[in-house]
């Protein structure tokens, strides 16, 4: 049996564990071992089994997980999304569908205290969508802005799934963060255009908005500072080489712990809430850790990656044309899996693969965090992409009176947004990099 074939029956015998409902971490740990022992005999087995758990959680790094988890916790559990959103509807209230450009902007906000899309997505929305229904938002553009816009949450630093990525392909975490600011930021503006665009070509989707007052204004600043001064706290220390990043995340929990007391009126049942939301979540991550790890022993042992790595350069397809074909590849499986277990299966796989090709003549580090960036992008996109949307199923479950088939009319014009963005950066691979070499 060829090594190609070998690791095709091994996705296939995960894929079929994870159609019925078997945990995502066993469905690659069990594949993975069988292969493992198939291929190197028991004692080999037992003897990497032994010591493949220290192994991995023995990296310094994993630390910046649950630090950024609880961080976000705090935030998700007080009061501060209203803080945010407050400051961003007065920004932009005064325009038709300010509101809703506001909630970009503000899930943008939080997302950047916050790094997970599903926190981001829950809070924001339980303070914007009754908001935004209020004032006569049809069901569709309500729940739509805020499933895309909380997508957002992965996509600004300090996001999860960068630091696993960071980790997985050895690359440095405070250069792919510096990475991530130019492609978010233009993912807020793409959507708030969107918005703009749909509202105009469909007005009775967004009402006439009145002008908030200037004290409205000023009083919503003022309770936005502490964030503001947060973010640039940590990541101003992390860039600026104060301190690592983690250390970086410790000090951005601890300050966000005393804001949620202080402004946002954390309780002590909010308290114990953070912590066990961020036990559960380090542990479901962790576990997929070792389940992916096992897995993708076994097909380095089979050789699969350097088999697809020189079989791909022996192709003689374009490298733009391999790097489109991986990216609709992510979509399609993002169908069927959550963004932490695509990229920890499939990165050990793919990533020689865009290593052995030439991008732009670009050196490997610059291609590392520009193909980080592309997944980040794409991962962002299966968030709202159907038929399983993540963060259009957490809206569903808040906005009940909406149906899940509207929602996804609804984010149509955002998938266009985020199909406009994914060729900037697949052609220009500057707009990724400009930030990070800035830093050097």
């Amino acid at each position: 049996m060829s090594n190609m074939t070998f690791g095709i029956l091994l996705f296939s015998g995960m894929l079929g564990l994870m159609a019925v409902r078997v945990p995502i971490a066993v469905s690659m740990f069990l594949p993975g071992a069988v292969g493992y022992i198939v291929l190197s005999g028991w004692g080999h087995f037992l003897d990497f089994a032994k010591g493949m758990g220290y192994a991995r959680f023995s990296i310094y790094d994993l630390s910046v997980i649950p630090l950024f988890l609880l961080m976000g916790s705090f935030a998700t559990q007080s009061n501060l999304s209203k803080a945010v959103f407050g400051f961003a509807n007065g920004l932009l209230g005064r325009f038709r569908g300010g509101m809703a450009m506001a909630s970009v902007l503000a899930c943008a906000a939080f997302g950047s205290i916050c790094g997970s899309s599903v926190a981001t997505t829950a809070t924001v929305a339980q303070v914007a969508y009754p908001e935004m229904r209020r004032l006569k938002y049809s069901g569709r553009l309500a729940t739509a802005v805020l499933a895309a816009g909380g997508s957002l949450g992965i996509l600004l630093p300090p996001s999860v799934t960068l630091v696993v990525y960071a980790i997985l392909t050895e690359q440095n975490i405070t250069k792919l963060f510096a990475a991530a600011y130019i492609p978010g930021a233009i993912a807020a503006i793409g959507y708030m255009i969107a918005v703009a665009i749909y509202v105009r070509l469909f007005p009775g989707h967004a009402p006439l908005q009145t002008t908030p007052s200037k004290e409205e204004f000023r009083d919503s600043a003022k309770n936005v500072w502490p964030i503001l001064v947060i973010f640039f706290t940590v990541f101003g220390g992390i860039y600026g080489g104060l301190f690592t990043p983690t250390e970086g995340a410790a000090i951005g929990t601890l300050c966000t712990f005393l804001l949620a007391v202080t402004k946002g009126g954390l309780t002590f049942t909010g308290f114990k809430a953070s912590l066990l939301t961020t036990a559960k979540t380090c542990g479901m991550i962790f576990m997929i850790f070792l389940g992916a790890d096992m897995m993708n022993a076994s097909l380095a042992i089979s050789q699969m990656p350097n088999a697809l790595a020189a079989a791909v350069a022996s192709a003689g397809f374009p490298p733009l044309a391999i790097m489109a074909g991986i990216m609709v590849f992510y979509i399609i499986l993002g169908c069927v899996m959550d963004e932490l277990s695509m990229i920890m299966l499939t990165i050990p796989v793919l990533f020689p693969v865009v290593m052995g090709l030439d991008f732009y003549g670009l050196n490997p580090t610059d291609k590392a965090i520009w193909f980080g960036m592309l997944i980040l992008m794409v991962v962002e996109i299966g968030m709202i992409f159907p038929p399983v949307g993540l963060t259009v199923y957490i809206m569903n479950s808040l906005a009940k009176d909406v149906p899940m088939s509207e929602t996804y009319l609804g984010v149509v014009p955002f998938l266009m947004s985020d199909a406009v963005r994914m060729t900037l950066l697949m052609l220009f691979p500057s707009i990724s990099l400009f930030l990070v070499h800035l830093i050097r």
